[in-house]
């Protein structure tokens, strides 16, 4: 017996002996391998390597490497303007005083060049950014870092939360002196009030010279994010525009900070974009500069998910094992994000009983009704026709459904995520019921001529029957309804923002 407790002694001793000497083995195979893909960029990325290990500074040498270890899977979403004949129109108005400046500049040319218009591109890190970029960002990051008020940040949370020279997939731009300078009054706030309380001030800031423009026309130019430089230049900018300035302002100050993602509310239609910024003891605070109070601890409604954009590849989620076409478009074919639901809301785990496929496929996605559509907001692994949906958001409905060559299938009956327990909304036409649809102020007001259909969900949105509202109408009349069925009801004039519900046995509507 002695010599077996020795024997697992020294087995513990050396396992944490070898185990930094394995990651940090690792951690030199990922960088490498990313070298090798940087082609006749590697110049650039070794250059900025070399700087790091000639300043004999091991942390600037660990975060350079983690750097370089997760950048291949980043890239700017960016555009140029070319004339007629497709060449390329000289014109940057980051070099303009303001941004009226700029348009101006802009008309000019175009008056010059009426058929000009945009050519979208996008850039990959690895093959475009330079060493000095790396190293000037590095060198800034640490310099906000050790200045902080917010004192004993991880170096692992520095790495992932301050350092890195980008947010999203805007273009890159050397933005941490000039947001270091403007926001430089935010320090002292922390320092003086706290962070939480500092975060008013920061909402009160923006409010006083940038504009949310969501609601109001859209960008023109093919741009999904802008640059941290046109922010400050715009002054003005979409939702997800607004939560990756929020992050350029506290990451220049040395404050952790990320951008969480809400891909779509389960309850509502749209997506949205708020903020994580995290106290001494990293903390997570609730960030929303949209609330009239920023510390956002509870949202106003259901999220399908809530994800947190992080710089690094993240094990165990989707895009590490699934190739990018058995993944629909959006945020689950990146790498990069932690899922954070349950910081936001109660949650559980579901299991689904699923259509057999021929497909035989691995994934089955969880949709979410958004737009009168179902959208893709999560995914469970298939085993035996079953799969778990991890942290679902209580109080919402949810469609699973199978994804190949770009065509969604229905997989399962929809499932609704009760606060005791989940329910599977398998429609029964054998036994029905009568539904009364009446007015509801704010909601529902009929209008005479429009006509509105009810539908029931099986395996498609099947139509029950259809009414034209006259002058008079208050309510609405359905019978032969299916009990146990999802239900949607559609005016010929919608705007897609309707919602689907269930009809409990005393006649209450639940809406989701």
């Amino acid at each position: 017996m002695i010599i077996i407790e020795k024997l697992k002694q020294t087995i513990l001793i050396l396992s944490l002996v070898m185990l930094p000497y394995l990651a940090f083995a690792q951690h030199q195979k990922a960088v490498e391998a990313v070298l090798k893909k940087a082609g006749k960029n590697r110049i650039e990325l070794e250059k900025a390597i070399r700087y790091c290990k000639k300043s004999g500074d091991p942390l600037k040498i660990k975060a350079m490497n983690f750097l370089i270890a997760n950048m291949d899977i980043h890239y700017s979403a960016d555009y140029y303007w070319v004339d007629k004949a497709g060449k390329k129109v000289n014109y940057n108005e980051l070099v303009y005083p303001n941004f009226e400046k700029a348009l101006k500049a802009f008309e000019i040319l175009k008056n010059k060049n009426p058929e000009i218009h945009p050519k979208t591109v996008i850039y990959k890190d690895i093959d475009k950014i330079k060493g000095d970029f790396l190293i000037q960002n590095l060198e800034n990051a640490f310099k906000s870092w050790n200045s902080s008020v917010i004192k004993n940040i991880p170096f692992e949370s520095f790495c992932e939360y301050i350092l890195p020279y980008r947010v999203s997939v805007e273009p890159l731009q050397d933005w941490r002196n000039p947001y270091k300078n403007k926001f430089r009054w935010l320090n002292q706030k922390v320092k003086t009030e706290g962070l939480k309380s500092a975060l008013f001030y920061v909402r009160d800031d923006y409010i006083t010279w940038f504009t949310n423009t969501y609601g109001k026309e859209a960008r023109k130019e093919p741009l999904p994010r802008l640059g941290a430089l046109q922010l400050l230049l715009r002054k003005q900018g979409s939702c997800e525009d607004i939560a990756d300035l929020e992050v350029f302002t506290m990451r220049s100050q040395g404050i952790p900070a990320s951008v969480n993602v809400i891909p779509y509310w389960a309850t509502a239609t749209g997506s949205h974009f708020v903020n994580t910024v995290f106290d001494s003891k990293m903390r997570p605070v609730k960030f929303d500069i949209h609330n009239s109070k920023p510390l956002n601890e509870a949202l106003n409604r259901e999220p399908a998910k809530v994800l947190r954009l992080t710089y690094s590849k993240q094990p165990g989620i989707l895009a590490r094992f699934e190739s990018q076409k058995n993944i629909p478009a959006g945020i689950l074919r990146t790498q990069n994000y932690i899922d954070i639901t349950k910081e936001y809301w109660e949650t559980k785990d579901v299991e689904c009983v699923l259509f057999a496929s021929a497909a035989k496929p691995k994934v089955v996605y969880a949709s979410v009704f958004n737009g009168l559509n179902w959208k893709p907001c999560w995914w469970g692994k298939v085993k035996e026709d079953k799969t778990t949906f991890r942290s679902m958001c209580e109080g919402t409905v949810f469609l699973p459904q199978y994804y190949s060559n770009g065509e969604f299938t229905t997989a399962g009956y929809p499932v609704v995520v009760g606060h005791k327990k989940s329910t599977i909304l398998i429609p029964d036409e054998l036994q029905t019921r009568y539904v009364l649809i009446s007015e509801m102020p704010s909601y529902l007001n009929f209008k005479q001529g429009i006509v509105y259909k009810l539908f029931y969900w099986n395996k498609s949105w099947k139509l029950l029957d259809t009414r034209v509202a006259e002058s008079n109408t208050q309510s609405m009349l359905f019978t032969k309804v299916p009990k146990n069925a999802l239900l949607l009801f559609l005016a010929s004039d919608s705007k897609h923002l309707e919602r689907p519900f269930i009809v409990n046995d005393d006649g209450n509507r639940t809406w989701f």
